[in-house]
């Protein structure tokens, strides 16, 4: 397949799980590819070899090195913002500097790189960004911090829908529920708890989340923006 031929994507946070999943999609249907990396160097030089595609580190908690990024690619056709980590346990009991990395990466890095890609980006571009269900539902305890910075996404891609419309450039969240990767394994301890909400008993798949992420790029969705895709198994039902 070749529906992203000639297309220059920059994915940040794509050495690893849903990230990596969707730098393989792209670089199978043609696109330039370009993603970011912090902490597991190992994995994105081995991504980039399997796929042609080039592994640039960049820490998504530091501002400046985002805005950077972003706008030393040159005019992208899609951004595609998957960094994002997790900060869980008793709200009176998390450390403070830790949930506001949490915000800088969950929150800040995606409002930075999507402003600053809009800049240079052409009509018909894509900006898309990874988000959860748990911004529309969190039924367990321990998960407000992290549950905050995934419903601000909502209200960042509505707002940037407005603004980047008149220029042809679409803003869409993708809302996975439990996804089977090294941070929330299909077979890890919460697998029954979680699967108990679902109508679909099992973790989602870091392709089929990918698939998503291709569909609101592709040629067929310059009517969808400031909206949120959820892929859960009707986890947020």
């Amino acid at each position: 397949m070749a529906t992203f031929e000639n297309k220059s994507v920059l994915v940040l946070g794509g050495s690893r799980g849903i990230g990596a999943a969707i730098v393989r999609r792209f670089a199978k249907d043609g696109a330039k590819v370009v993603f970011t990396y912090s902490g597991s160097p190992d994995a994105a030089r081995q991504l980039a070899t399997d796929t042609g595609t080039t592994a640039v580190q960049t820490d998504s908690a530091d501002r400046d090195a985002v805005i950077a990024r972003a706008r030393d690619s040159g005019p992208l056709d899609i951004l595609v913002v998957n960094a994002g980590i997790g900060v869980f346990g008793d709200a009176l009991d998390l450390n403070p500097d830790d949930v506001d990395r949490l915000l800088a990466i969950n929150v800040h890095a995606p409002y930075h790189a999507s402003v600053e890609a809009a800049r240079q980006m052409p009509s018909g571009g894509r900006i898309i960004v990874i988000g959860s269900v748990n911004g529309d539902r969190m039924p367990v305890a321990g998960m407000a911090a992290y549950a905050l910075s995934k419903s601000a996404l909502q209200g960042m891609a509505r707002g940037l829908a407005r603004d980047f419309g008149p220029r042809g450039i679409t803003i869409n969240v993708v809302q996975p529920g439990p996804v089977d990767t090294d941070a929330n394994p299909a077979d890890g301890p919460m697998k029954d708890v979680l699967h108990s909400f679902m109508a679909i008993k099992r973790h989602g798949r870091a392709d089929e989340v990918a698939a998503m992420v291709a569909y609101l790029a592709g040629p067929d969705t310059d009517f969808v923006t400031g909206a949120m895709h959820t892929i859960d198994g009707a986890f947020g039902a």
